[in-house]
């Protein structure tokens, strides 16, 4: 199982799967092999939806960004 938590309220916002997690990691840039955590905004999220994320993770994380500009998730393998 793979979650994926708001790093500025610790908030569980869901979980994925490997495939959507990997759909991430390979969308999204990484600062290291260690690296687990991404910010999503309204920008990213279109980029997203354009590169063909699923509705199930595009709804994840525009749940979590609510009213906000941007916000930083992470992951973790529970």
């Amino acid at each position: 199982m793979i979650s994926v938590y708001d790093n500025g309220t610790q908030a569980k916002l869901g979980e994925i799967t490997q495939e959507q997690l990997q759909f991430l990691v390979d969308q999204l840039e990484e600062t290291s092999l260690e690296d687990q955590d991404y910010y999503v905004d309204a920008n990213t999220l279109a980029m997203l939806t354009e590169a063909g994320a699923d509705a199930e993770l595009l709804e994840l994380l525009k749940s979590g960004m609510g009213d906000r500009d941007g916000y930083e998730i992470r992951w973790s393998r529970e």
